[in-house]
């Protein structure tokens, strides 16, 4: 009777890891799919773009349309624009947000947890809503139309802040105090002991922001007004106009060539994202 129970409990186990498989998979291709046909299409002659019913795989790929990105756009400029505001963003707010929620985590000072509210309170205010002060505020700097305006005011962040804080908060005090008792500073224990320690989540941190600023369109749009300046993804808005000549594949490529930074960061990092969402758990 046992080891009949064992083997239905097997063949049951069995049966619902396959239908989880299957449920995996077709996860897969809903997400994985507008991508694959982002691609197929930017290979597509401007015939083949609109064809009914539609193919995933272009019967000649055109391979010209990426090249045509590269005549029609100064996108190299871009792609410069891109990486120093986004690397500079990454840096900037992993330094900021790490120390911020070390110090919300680890050290007691009157109106901390008022103080964090606050700071939970603005992830609520979308951007929208005081564009207009970030706008004065920066042209009072003398930074329109430059990359600091996109840099400077993205240099914290409260979601940041909240991440590395709760991350801090699973660490044992126990190793603070060692440290301490052994004369090192406040920042010492943070720096050799804590910080090493939340590499994990300040990996999570980077790879999460280097997506969001590597995509963002809306600041640029505001902030830039010459050529010289736009963003990889305000640039690619001077490829609109062969839309009106049905050369939708040359748009798309162009679009292929903007992603591609943002996907080889997380194949090669996924293990850090996975490790550092997966321990972020509240305590």
């Amino acid at each position: 009777m046992s080891s009949q129970m064992i083997l239905n409990g097997g063949i049951a186990g069995r049966f619902w890891r396959g239908v989880g498989l299957v449920v995996l998979l077709l996860a897969a291709v809903v997400a994985l799919g507008p991508l694959l046909w982002t691609f197929t299409t930017s290979l597509r002659t401007p015939a083949e773009a609109f064809t009914n019913p539609p193919k995933w795989l272009p019967t000649n790929p055109d391979f010209g349309n990426y090249s045509a990105v590269f005549q029609q756009v100064p996108i190299g400029t871009f792609l410069i624009n891109s990486t120093i505001v986004t690397v500079l963003i990454v840096i900037g707010q992993t330094i900021t947000c790490t120390l911020s929620g070390y110090a919300f985590a680890m050290i007691r000072f009157p109106g901390r947890n008022a103080i964090f509210g606050v700071f939970l309170a603005t992830m609520m205010v979308p951007l929208q809503t005081i564009i207009i002060p970030v706008f004065v505020i920066v042209k009072s700097l003398g930074l329109t139309d430059s990359l600091g305006a996109l840099v400077i005011p993205a240099l914290g962040s409260a979601f940041g802040t909240f991440l590395m804080r709760q991350y801090f908060m699973q660490m044992p005090l126990e190793l603070g105090e060692a440290a301490r008792i052994d004369g090192a500073s406040q920042f010492q224990i943070f720096a050799m002991v804590y910080a090493r320690m939340a590499a994990p989540a300040v990996a999570t941190l980077a790879i999460l922001n280097f997506s969001a600023f590597w995509a963002e369109f809306y600041r640029p749009l505001i902030f830039l007004q010459s050529q010289d300046t736009f963003t990889l993804p305000l640039g690619l808005v001077g490829l609109q106009g062969n839309l009106g000549t049905g050369s939708i594949s040359v748009v798309l490529a162009g679009v292929v060539l903007a992603m591609v930074p943002s996907v080889l960061l997380f194949v090669f990092a996924q293990r850090y994202f996975i490790e550092g969402v997966t321990a972020g758990s509240f305590r």
